[in-house]
């Protein structure tokens, strides 16, 4: 995200916007979403947008995505391990295992699974920790 501030600080839009650089990780992200960078149509990439993001930021990214991919002519790719950041109403989720890639339904996604897993009990899986 360093690289990428620098450059968009390097090369101002035509409206002003924040300082990204003086900004929280979670906080420059989605001011850049809802800058004019992110307006009109375009096929948008993003790998791991939730790196970083508290359980309240990644729902903000939601929210933002929400608002982005409702405007006419725009497609999102996202990559993620985020069980927030797939709940994306209205997404054609892919699953990629060792047999492939599967389209597959949110509450079948394997993260959701573990993550559930996971808070039913988290002594399951901490009492396999080595420190």
């Amino acid at each position: 995200m360093h690289g990428l501030f620098t450059y968009l600080d390097d090369n101002p839009s035509r409206r002003p916007e924040p300082r990204f650089h003086e900004l929280s990780h979670g906080e420059s992200f989605l001011a850049m979403l809802n800058s004019d960078r992110f307006t009109g149509e375009g096929f948008f990439v993003m790998d791991e947008p939730e790196a970083g993001l508290s359980f309240h930021a990644q729902l903000a990214l939601v929210g933002a995505l929400i608002q982005l991919v409702s405007q006419p002519g725009v497609q999102v790719l996202i990559a993620t391990h985020s069980p927030v950041v797939a709940s994306l109403p209205g997404a054609l989720i892919l699953e990629f295992d060792e047999d492939g890639i599967h389209e597959r339904a949110w509450d079948d996604l394997d993260v959701v699974d573990h993550h559930r897993r996971f808070l039913e009990a988290p002594e399951r899986y901490l009492r396999h920790l080595r420190y």
